[in-house]
């Protein structure tokens, strides 16, 4: 049940209203319960959860390497596990999480490898993951690691195009929900 309320506002700020609900097709009173609609979703959203970069500097120095010559999933779970941590889908992309007791510590792309990087660079989606739309985002054959091309073949031509497989100058943005 809606509620009448009454409210002031300068004529110019009623004038610009109008004008807005008229192009949205809508009625001033909607507009205003569409923006705050809006406003009380996001005074009620959960902040992302981001790890104190205090604590992710070491650790990123720590895995580095495993991350870095790691060659397929298995691979880096293994590398990782040594050193007390495993990866674990969350979201959009991955995080690192402590072995045996599973406490999250951090998102991959807080290390510096976001999920779709990792992702292109195996050639093969997180064993799991249940966002199996991004593996068709990502794994096209625009994205996919170099292969070994036979002799008299030609390959595509990489200055063309960034490591992430974008035209220059498009920027690499990864979506990555909260857990």
């Amino acid at each position: 049940m809606l509620e009448r309320i009454e409210m002031k506002m300068h004529s110019d700020m009623l004038r610009a209203a109008n004008t807005l609900a008229r192009q949205r097709d809508v009625t001033v009173g909607q507009l205003v319960r569409d923006l705050l609609a809006r406003e009380i979703a996001r005074a009620h959203a959960r902040p992302p959860i981001r790890a104190d970069e205090r604590l992710v500097a070491p650790l990123r120095a720590r895995l580095a390497g495993d991350l870095a010559h790691a060659t397929d999933w298995d691979d880096l779970q293994a590398r990782l596990h040594v050193k007390g941590y495993a990866l674990r889908a969350a979201g959009g992309g991955l995080a690192l999480h402590t072995q045996p007791c599973e406490r999250r510590v951090c998102k991959a792309s807080e290390l510096g490898f976001s999920y779709a990087r990792l992702m292109r660079r195996f050639g093969a989606p997180f064993p799991g993951h249940p966002h199996s739309h991004l593996t068709a985002r990502h794994l096209t054959a625009r994205h996919m690691p170099p292969r070994h091309v036979p002799q008299g073949r030609t390959a595509p031509n990489p200055a063309a195009e960034t490591e992430t497989g974008a035209p220059d100058g498009t920027p690499d943005i990864d979506v990555i929900e909260p857990c």
